[in-house]
Formats: structure tokens, sequence, C-alpha cells
């Protein structure tokens, strides 16, 4: 069995339920183009044509090895699927699994689920972190929240949240670097990266420079958690997710340095439901729990905007 190529066999039951490559892809929650990567590469594993060719063009008409495979693909998954929704819900009527980035999870995500348990107190959430884009189906999750752009038109998102993007620093690396409080100063600070494009020093520069920042310079960090713990020790400064650093500025370990500047992103947190368990009551309940959270948390960002000498002196 470990050498069968599931995720290839997937997209071939897709296909035959659905019917075409595009409707397969929205069923998985993926591109169309990797549905058809999928059954390209599953052909050459097989060396075997699973669609007719005629007159020279690949048409989307199964051969009869092709059918007979598809069929028995879809049967098997669909059992599968049983089985594993039937332990699911076995294990608990009222279990929800979300999927998202570990930084969302560990930042944004889990500091909120005391108030889901106050409210909902039956309700069990499981957590799974990924940094991949994957489909619901794909993690085995209810709800994926995805940070970043506005999903595929291929996936059904929900708005979660908008996002504003800023400088944050040490209170301790502030004071020593001389208390900067223009863009300007950032040449004599050490930037730190993250490799998401929407905290690019670049973004920053184009909009409020200094045009000599060399955006190059600088250590990188995988994750938004990590680029604000480098920030938290000293290490520099950081572009930040204000979402994310909410509860570093609210305990003072982290500030803005430059006061309001900052790049509004707009919408930037999106949740994804999986079609076949997302109508669940228990599902919706905490999809409407989240987007509530959301709507508390706008307005926290500019609670923590002070520089630490003025935090002090209103203490």
């Amino acid at each position: 069995m470990r050498d069968l190529p599931l995720t290839l066999l997937r997209a071939l039951a897709a296909v035959y339920e659905t019917g075409g490559i595009r409707p397969a892809g929205r069923l998985l929650g993926i591109q169309h183009s990797a549905v058809s990567r999928a059954l390209r590469d599953l052909e050459a594993w097989l060396e075997v044509p699973l669609f007719e060719n005629r007159d020279g063009q690949r048409a989307l008409i199964f051969s009869a090895e092709g059918a007979a495979l598809g069929k028995s693909v879809l049967n098997a998954m669909k059992d599968l699927e049983t089985a594993v929704l039937n332990t699911r819900e076995g294990s608990s009527a009222n279990s929800v699994t979300i999927a998202t980035a570990p930084s969302f999870a560990m930042r944004w995500l889990l500091p909120r689920l005391p108030s889901l348990t106050d409210a909902h107190p039956k309700i069990e959430v499981s957590i799974l972190v990924d940094q991949a884009r994957k489909s619901p189906i794909a993690t085995g999750s209810d709800l994926n929240i995805r940070m970043g752009a506005q999903p595929s038109n291929d996936v059904e998102a929900v708005p979660l949240m908008d996002e504003r993007v800023f400088p944050v620093m040490a209170p301790d690396l502030w004071e020593k670097r001389g208390r900067p409080s223009k863009t300007a100063e950032l040449l004599n600070l050490s930037l730190l990266h993250d490799r998401d494009p929407s905290t690019s020093w670049g973004n920053w520069r184009k909009q409020f420079g200094p045009a000599q920042l060399n955006v190059r310079q600088g250590p990188r960090f995988t994750s938004s958690d990590l680029i604000l713990r480098a920030a938290e020790q000293g290490q520099g400064v950081a572009l930040a997710r204000g979402r994310l650093a909410e509860e570093s500025l609210a305990n003072r370990s982290l500030f803005r340095p430059f006061g309001d500047a900052q790049l509004d992103l707009g919408t930037n947190y999106w949740i994804i439901a999986n079609p076949e368990t997302g109508s669940r009551r228990v599902v919706q309940t905490v999809l409407a729990w989240l987007q509530l959270e959301a709507n508390v948390a706008i307005g926290k960002q500019s609670k923590s905007q002070k520089s630490p000498t003025n935090a002090r002196e209103s203490d």
C-alpha cells in the first residue's frame, strides 16, 4: 500500500465523480492545473492511458482502463470517507478541527480558545498547523484559516478580518539605539525579514522610505512568530502583522517606534469550510465565534502605540 500514489488516485476519483477537470479542482479545493498534472503523473506511473485520444486531441473521455480504475477508486474513497467521518463523529459529536498556519495558531487563535470554552463548554476544538495552503479535505479539517490574499475563485472563502503591518522593536533596543522615532532612522537598525510577502520591507520603503534603506540586509525567518520573537529579544526591528503582535504590544515586550505609520493590507484572513463537514451545527457555531472574536479584536492595536517612555509616565 505504501507504493500507491494516493494523491494522484484521489484526483482521478474526483474527475470520475464530477466529469471534468475544473469541477474536480473545485471539489478538491485545488487549481484545475494541479488536477491535470496529477492525471498525467498517474498515467506515467501506471504506464496505461486513462483517457482516449481523438484526432490527436486529448479529450476527457475515459478509456476502458481509466473508467474501471476511476470507478473503483471513487468507491474506495467513499468507503474511506464514511469510515473517517464515522470515527470522527463517534469520538465526539461536538469536535471541530481547525487547520491554520503555525504563527496564526500560536499568536491569535490559541489565546482566544478559553473564551470559546466559556461560551460553549461542550465544543472540543483541535488545531492542525501547516504552512502549506491545503484544502480542508486535504488536511482533514472542518475549517481552514488562511493568511494573505483572497484564495482562488475555485475556493469559497469567508472574510475573517483585515490586517495592518508596521515596524516593531523591543523597548531595550529602542533605548540603546537612541530612541529612534523617525523612519529615516531605520538606516541605523538591523532589519528582520519574514518570508511573508505582506511584510516586505520593500513595500514599506515604497510608501514610507527612506529611499536609501537596504532591504536586503538583515536575518530572515520562516514565520511571523519567529520574527516577532526575534524582535522581542532585541535582534532588530521587524515589520509585524498587527493582529499577531497584539499580545506583545499589550505587555510591552514590543512597541511601535514610528507611531501610526502602517501599511493597510485590507482583508487578509479568510475562513474556508470543508464542503463535507462545514454545514454541521457545531462547525457553524465555531465559525460564528471566530467572526465575533475578529470583530472584538478591531481597535485593539491602537491601545499599544505609545513609546515606552510615555507609557511609563502614564502608569
